[in-house]
């Protein structure tokens, strides 16, 4: 067994174990996109950064793909953590714009405006496709192709794959396919009518370290006056 400290509460994680499951096994939520149970840790969306060590030299580290390390210091939604996922939802707005499941995020993560240039991408190369079509339904009829901005996801030269049966796996498991009707304008990329708009205590001190995790928050069900 190791042991580190989530947060500052000392757990006990079986050797091989990923700071994603230490930190969901005492009840701390991580937001995830390209993660998903059943399937290998890929880390591509960066949206589970956890913070780990002590100044000068934490830094950030995705929880998903991360093991966990005997006396280990992580944080889960210190400031830092917070303003990274929000960052990295900004981002992946602009490519999907358009995807129900990026939208819950950001407005959950009290992202109310996109700000860069959207893109309207069909794909954020999240990789939940082809690893479920390999790992769950043992095809391997898509992969990636090329490099840099010309990566992609799809079949080898665009030819219908052999492999492929069809059965609709990897439309299932992807997050940019649950399209939601929206504006096109940034000001209105998000439509956020289900979540809760004004937590009360997201940005106060001293609450640096360990910003709000709870889900629901109690502090949000307080009337407000």
């Amino acid at each position: 067994m190791v042991d580190l400290k989530i947060n500052g509460l000392h757990v006990s994680m079986p050797e091989g174990s990923t700071l994603l499951e230490a930190a969901r096994f005492l009840g701390f939520p991580i937001p995830t996109l390209c993660h998903m149970d059943g399937l290998e840790p890929y880390g591509a969306c960066r949206l589970c950064v956890v913070e780990i060590g002590r100044e000068p030299k934490a830094r950030l580290v995705t929880a998903c793909t991360y093991p966990v390390q005997e006396g280990l210091e992580v944080r889960t939604a210190s400031s830092r953590v917070l303003r990274a996922r929000v960052m990295i939802l900004e981002l992946l707005l602009a490519s999907c714009p358009q995807s129900r499941t990026i939208q819950d995020l950001a407005s959950a993560h009290n992202v109310r405006q996109q700000r860069f240039r959207q893109e309207h991408e069909d794909c954020i190369l999240c990789g939940r496709c082809v690893r479920m079509c390999k790992e769950q339904m043992m095809a391997g009829a898509i992969g990636f192709r090329g490099r840099g901005e010309n990566r992609s996801i799809g079949t080898p030269f665009d030819l219908r794959s052999e492999q492929c049966r069809l059965c609709g796996g990897c439309i299932y498991v992807c997050p940019a396919c649950q399209l939601r009707c929206t504006y096109n304008e940034p000001e209105k990329a998000i439509c956020g009518g289900c979540a809760n708009l004004s937590p009360p205590c997201i940005e106060k001190e001293p609450f640096d370290d360990m910003m709000c995790y709870m889900s629901p928050c109690v502090a949000c069900e307080i009337p407000k006056e």
